[in-house]
């Protein structure tokens, strides 16, 4: 029976492989992270135990992974680990906001619950733990009755990121275990850029024209049908509640525009439906400027933010709409914008640190200010301008804001009110469902006039953007509802109106809704733009306004 079960393993390795090559995946053998020794996974002894520890973070799916494929092709026993850090539900690092807030913390765990139910429907299972990874890891390794263990990760960028690997290395180097990293987080693989990482551009149009003339986005791996078994006698654990990680429940708010759960089951269906079910791909630039509802752009990015959703996977299946149905500009937008997020995560690598400095990656000295009263009137909502206010209830509330809520959030904060723009990358780190630690700083750099930004003295006029993206004011009936009694778009600049128009509208400014902290010279431009419109009905949110990005479209 040892006989045939060694040569039924024999085969099914070789079907794996074979399956690989076929499928021109170029499957590389792994690096490993020991100072001593060029050992690799796929170098192992034979043995008949074998195991390899796939430790997931920013990675919680089946699809196009890697570190699994990779395990369950050289490894006897391939054990999926998760570890809940108690250090992401404490404090942010300047203003302790809570680090994971509650609407973030139960998508995770619905993200992890959901990746454990396809793993189950693989044969394998997910292992949880409540703990440091450096140290959880290396006392499952201890655990085992192995002969040989490897552990296996998705690399990360950031320092607290890169400081627990270091901490991990350094742990399993004297049980004597192999440390192998690998690279998925970007569409654009790191080896397969047309430059070093220290030359990365330092525009976007400089990189993205690089990488589309002189790389390639790598095919998604294919995975097998049925995994590796765990090691016998493992414990998975059982999966904490919010209460247990720290965290307050929130209730879901019913006016939210990301009306989903998380994990790789529904953001797989989201794409199927995206794309394939309403064909709504194919008019996303017009409509993704939206501010109401669940379809005015594709909303990947939290299924992104957590690994749920492979960036290579969304780019095939968007090259295959291409080819099957119809190709235009909305559809090289998706990867347009998918592309803004690879460059994020290159430009914290090149930079480093400096993308957390008050100074930014520029080195520009700005003396900020730390009005924490007037930090919590933005935060809440409250600042007396209606659509700043909207968006910040709206995030509060769901989790959720809109691209365009974010520009004009962030360059109210940091332009109009002065204020330290870490005040808000930490907020919005702590609340938002898709938080990106590379996308949220690199974005704030942005806004505060300190990234690699050709146009770093761009500011909103908030008034203006109001009527060019809600000339209804439906969103900010939606978000603030003390003022909707003010018809059209009146209820953007209720401080201008007459004392009969407010009440009538039930509104007492410095009362039911306060008066607005500041107003800025050139609102005044504005002021009644849009109230006394005619014409045909308005059918979406207009492409004017500054661009958070970008000056001009690029040529197809």
């Amino acid at each position: 029976m040892r006989i045939v079960s060694m040569v039924l393993l024999a085969t099914v390795r070789r079907l794996e492989v074979r399956r690989a090559v076929n499928c021109r995946i170029k499957v590389p053998a792994l690096k490993s992270q020991r100072s001593s020794g060029n050992k690799v996974l796929s170098s192992m002894t034979e043995g008949n135990s074998r195991v390899a520890i796939c430790w997931l973070r920013n990675d919680l799916r089946y699809h196009d992974n890697e570190i699994l494929l990779k395990a369950n092709i050289n490894a006897d026993q391939v054990l999926p680990v998760y570890c809940y850090d108690p250090r992401h539900f404490k404090g942010t690092y300047h203003f302790s906001f809570p680090k994971t807030g509650s609407h973030r913390a139960r998508f995770l765990l619905e993200s992890v619950a959901d990746f454990r139910n396809t793993l189950r429907d693989k044969g394998s299972d997910l292992v949880v733990r409540l703990g440091q990874p450096e140290q959880i890891l290396p006392l499952l390794v201890k655990s085992l009755s192995a002969r040989e263990c490897h552990i296996v990760y998705q690399e990360e960028v950031t320092k607290e990121e890169k400081d627990v690997e270091i901490k991990l290395k350094e742990n399993c180097r004297q049980l004597g275990v192999q440390i192998h990293s690998l690279w998925g987080l970007t569409l654009y693989h790191k080896s397969d850029l047309p430059f070093p990482v220290t030359r990365v551009p330092d525009t976007y149009t400089g990189f993205r024209k690089a990488v589309e003339a002189q790389s390639h986005v790598r095919a998604p791996v294919v995975m097998p049908e049925r995994m590796k078994p765990l090691p016998p006698d493992v414990d998975v654990g059982q999966l904490p509640t919010l209460a247990q990680l720290g965290v307050k429940e929130q209730l879901i708010d019913q006016r939210t525009a990301f009306p989903f759960s998380g994990g790789e089951s529904h953001g797989l269906g989201r794409l199927r439906q995206y794309l394939w079910e309403t064909d709504n791909v194919f008019i996303y630039k017009e409509t993704r400027n939206g501010l109401l509802g669940s379809d005015y752009s594709t909303k990947f990015s939290p299924w992104l933010a957590h690994g749920c959703l492979s960036p290579r996977h969304i780019h095939a299946e968007v090259r295959r709409y291409e080819k099957e149905r119809q190709a235009n500009q909305s559809t090289y937008w998706v990867l347009f914008e998918m592309i803004w997020r690879d460059y994020f995560k290159f430009v914290c690598m090149k930079f480093g640190d400096r993308v957390f400095y008050p100074s930014g990656i520029m080195g520009k000295k700005i003396c900020w200010k730390k009005d924490h009263l007037m930090f919590q009137k933005w935060k809440e909502g409250r600042t007396g301008m209606p659509f700043v206010d909207a968006n910040m209830r709206e995030l509060q509330e769901t989790g959720w804001m809109s691209n365009r809520g974010r520009q004009n959030v962030a360059s109210f904060l940091v332009k109009d009110m002065g204020l330290d723009w870490r005040l808000g990358a930490e907020w919005f780190e702590s609340q938002l469902l898709d938080h990106d630690v590379c996308s949220n700083y690199g974005n704030w750099n942005y806004a505060a006039g300190i990234g690699n930004d050709p146009r770093e003295n761009r500011k909103f006029n908030m008034v203006k953007q109001a009527f060019d993206y809600d000339p209804k004011g439906d969103f900010v009936r939606c978000w603030v509802p003390e003022l909707a009694g003010l018809k059209e778009a009146m209820i953007h600049t209720p401080w201008k109106l007459t004392g009969s128009q407010l009440s009538s509208a039930g509104v007492v400014l410095g009362d039911t809704y306060p008066n607005p902290i500041l107003v800025a010279p050139e609102w005044d431009r504005h002021q009644h733009k849009g109230v006394q419109r005619k014409g045909p009905a308005f059918k979406g949110p207009r492409q004017r306004g500054i661009d958070f990005y970008f000056k001009s479209p690029p040529k197809m």
